[in-house]
């Protein structure tokens, strides 16, 4: 296996932690961001026990200033960039008549804006490159939308529609630089935490609690599209537990 080098963004838990240790243990060098300094040091030297190879930055992925210096630290560490997840997330849902629009400001700057400050951040070095691979993820909630979740599913169809335009811009410009799209289900990370409604936290946990499964399952899923042949593009991974009927 060539040895990538990764950046994943939202990677100091959940489905950002599992992949980062995955993907060290199958030889790559990661770069990790995220906002909590001491988790992202945490991990990283897991991962260097283990006898891979890590670096990190602390990213405010709603700060383009920042996820630019985590792309710089990457170049600086390892020389280029072959993979960029855009994993960063937050799902506080809640009914649109409760009017939280400091919420709905949050979702629509981590979950929309981040994904693009990701790809402006890198984008240039991997057409440079002439290779280089994105991974967005969006949800189960990019494809449906219900009570409670209008903002969040429209954060996430915008991944969608984002990720779609940008795999076709890069085929014409015959970039070699292919796009991904991560559809999770319900998954045990810490995402029903950034919930602030209570009603909708206390059903929403009960539902994970019931049936989620673990982010390592996911980081499988990322590990095979980011294995296939340069040729190849997996465009887009749908996963949920079994037993999820939505």
């Amino acid at each position: 296996m060539t040895k990538k080098v990764i950046v994943i963004t939202g990677a100091s838990s959940g489905i950002g932690e599992a992949t980062a240790k995955l993907l060290a243990a199958q030889g790559n060098q990661l770069v990790l961001g995220a906002r909590r300094a001491e988790r992202l040091q945490a991990i990283s030297q897991a991962i260097q026990a283990a006898g891979g190879e890590a670096t990190y930055a602390v990213t405010d992925v709603t700060d383009p200033a920042a996820v630019n210096r985590l792309a710089q630290q990457a170049l600086a560490t390892y020389g280029r960039i072959d993979v960029w997840m855009n994993n960063a997330g937050l799902m506080p849902q809640s009914e649109l008549i409760k009017g939280k629009v400091a919420d709905w400001n949050r979702m629509i700057d981590v979950n929309i804006k981040g994904v693009l400050y990701g790809i402006n951040a890198s984008l240039a070095i991997m057409r440079k490159q002439k290779s280089g691979q994105y991974i967005n993820t969006s949800s189960i909630a990019g494809h449906i939308a219900g009570p409670g979740s209008a903002v969040y599913s429209g954060t996430k169809h915008a991944v969608l529609a984002i990720s779609e335009s940008l795999r076709q811009e890069e085929a014409a410009a015959g970039s070699s630089i292919r796009v991904t799209v991560l559809s999770p289900g319900a998954i045990a990370t810490e995402l029903t935490n950034s919930i602030t409604d209570a009603a909708t936290k206390k059903g929403t946990e009960q539902f994970y609690d019931q049936f989620a499964i673990q982010p390592e399952r996911v980081a499988k899923a990322v590990a095979f599209a980011i294995a296939e042949p340069a040729d190849t593009a997996v465009n887009e991974i749908i996963i949920r537990p079994t037993r999820q009927v939505m």
